[in-house]
């Protein structure tokens, strides 16, 4: 049965692999080039599945009619996702994404949206959709065209579910833009540089008093925050250096975190609990080439259990 249900992009990435990210005019070799399934809603999808389970997570998106789409469906079946709330575009081409990335694991990412930007409210009528939301506990809103993310933040909360939202590149268009899509969910998700894009300032504190529901920041090597109410929660990244590990590629991280952490939401976690396992799934993805790097539960709990005590959290109020 369904119990997670993720909307957003579907891609094809194409990663460069080289020593560093050239400035402009700069020319760089390129040493290594990966071609793998990518886009955030199918990277959350399969990071949730490999915790939650064979037929447990769902995903609506979009594709072409094209031999991406039809290999990136056969390779989600694979992860155990359910497809069903797929949309098929014809004449138009799967989304692309191509990334840059450095010796240290940072990346460029230039997205070519394609179907990505065809997947319609009216979609959400289809009787395979309306029965995923039916099922699901929690529904993680990522990247859809911003009409598409409004509806379907909107059915979800009406539908009593757990609304996740984390909006990517739309932060661009501002806070009172996203505040009508915002004050349906119940958890939004963005990280650092995109916060000071949509207030301004990357102060947690002041962020609280602009962003009217739970606010969680991704800070990759500097772990996360969760604003609630009136405190402040944070939580470190895991140390890989004392466990010998290495940062090879942060290309996928956020998703990983994501899936994570909704994943630990259907299983009853508080939201501190959610938030340290969330933090340890994105720092054993980092040390993955592949964009969805995401670990099995079973890779996930032994995992857990070595680095459980270096998780540290601190509390601050923000009356």
């Amino acid at each position: 049965m369904i119990s997670l249900i993720c909307c957003g992009a579907i891609n094809w990435d194409i990663n460069l692999f080289v020593r560093k990210i050239p400035k402009i005019g700069e020319e760089v070799e390129v040493l290594k080039i990966t071609k793998v399934p990518g886009g955030t809603g199918a990277n959350v999808s399969v990071a949730a599945s490999r915790i939650l389970g064979f037929k447990s997570v769902a995903l609506i998106g979009a594709l072409g009619n094209d031999e991406i789409g039809k290999k990136q469906i056969e390779i989600l079946k694979n992860e155990g996702i359910e497809t069903s709330g797929i949309k098929i575009v014809n004449s138009v081409e799967s989304g692309q994404a191509y990334i840059l990335i450095d010796e240290n694991g940072n990346n460029v990412i230039n997205t070519f949206l394609g179907a990505n930007k065809y997947l319609l409210p009216e979609d959400f009528n289809r009787d395979e959709i309306k029965t995923l939301l039916k099922e699901a506990k929690v529904v993680v809103v990522m990247d859809p065209p911003l009409i598409t993310a409004e509806h379907i933040v909107n059915e979800a909360r009406k539908a009593g579910k757990i609304v996740i939202w984390d909006p990517g590149l739309y932060v661009e268009m501002g806070l009172e833009v996203l505040s009508p899509i915002l004050k349906n969910a119940d958890y939004f998700i963005i990280n650092m540089i995109e916060l000071e894009k949509l207030i301004g300032i990357s102060n947690p504190r002041i962020a609280k008093e602009k962003i009217q529901t739970n606010l969680i920041i991704k800070q990759g090597s500097k772990g996360s925050t969760l604003v609630k109410d009136h405190k402040i929660i944070s939580i470190n990244a895991v140390p890989l250096e004392i466990l010998n590990l290495k940062v090879v590629n942060t290309t996928g991280c956020g998703d990983v975190f994501i899936g994570a952490f909704a994943s630990f939401k259907v299983l009853n976690l508080d939201d501190e609990e959610a938030l340290k396992r969330a933090n340890c799934a994105a720092a054993i993805k980092a040390t993955r080439y592949e964009t969805r790097g995401g670990p099995t539960i079973d890779q996930f709990e032994d995992f857990y259990k070595r680095v459980e005590n270096y998780l540290k959290v601190h509390y601050e109020r923000c009356d």
